[in-house]
């Protein structure tokens, strides 16, 4: 059963602006496994963007916003094809089991200048 349904667009230039203007940008929305991918992918600004689209859409699904728990209790990784997944921690993960969420489908895709991604709450 649909929970929730959230959608987010980005432009990619605003979150390569963002990292620029503020050393702890990264650090403070993304988690280590995370940035651990990033790196994996050469700091590419397309996958940074999606990621941080993913986290918008995702608490779009959860119907919260960014309320009760921080960026880096959402965690967006991939598996081994490339897939990204959604892994919540803390208060983000204690806030779905109280709403009877026990899975989040994310989708991410991107273009040169937009990063966009929906999550589905279930």
């Amino acid at each position: 059963m649909i929970k929730g349904l959230g959608v987010d667009i980005i432009e990619i230039k605003r979150i390569s602006h963002a990292i620029q203007q503020n050393k702890r940008f990264i650090d403070r929305i993304f988690t280590i496994s995370e940035i651990d991918y990033f790196k994996s992918c050469n700091w590419s600004m397309n996958t940074i963007a999606g990621n941080f689209a993913a986290k918008e859409a995702i608490m779009k699904a959860l119907g919260t916003g960014l309320r009760g728990f921080k960026w880096t209790d959402i965690e967006v990784l991939r598996d081994d094809l490339g897939k990204p997944f959604v892994v919540l921690d803390n208060n983000a993960k204690n806030f779905a089991e109280k709403q009877r969420i026990s899975q989040i489908m994310v989708t991410i895709s991107h273009c040169k200048e937009y990063a966009l991604a929906q999550a589905i709450a279930m």
